[in-house]
């Protein structure tokens, strides 16, 4: 038996495959950084270079936010206002707010 594709929540978005081919890009990049990170810990590097590669990582992640959130306003939030569902405003804000903590 396939077994299911399980998500985190039951809302999807269908991305254009350039979009999708960047984003995941963009997630490799991060995880790669990431990745350095634990190299760097384990050849016990000098602890201002690791903080250096973590805001690097931290910068990455804050350039994927931005440009994902930017897709998500003109996509999924203006076509949900369009029809009416402008409780997608609160959920807009909630998330807006969890970014900038």
């Amino acid at each position: 038996m396939e077994e299911e594709k399980k998500c985190c929540c039951s809302k999807t978005t269908e991305r254009p495959e350039e979009q999708r081919r960047k984003l995941l890009n963009r997630l490799r990049r991060i995880e790669g950084q990431v990745r350095g990170l634990q190299t760097m810990i384990e050849n016990d590097a000098y602890c201002n270079d690791i903080l250096i590669q973590s805001s690097a990582v931290n910068a990455a992640m804050h350039a994927f936010n931005k440009e994902l959130l930017a897709s998500h306003i003109h996509t999924c939030v203006a076509r949900d206002i369009r029809e009416g569902k402008d409780e997608v405003i609160d959920e807009l804000v909630a998330t807006i707010q969890k970014l900038m903590r």
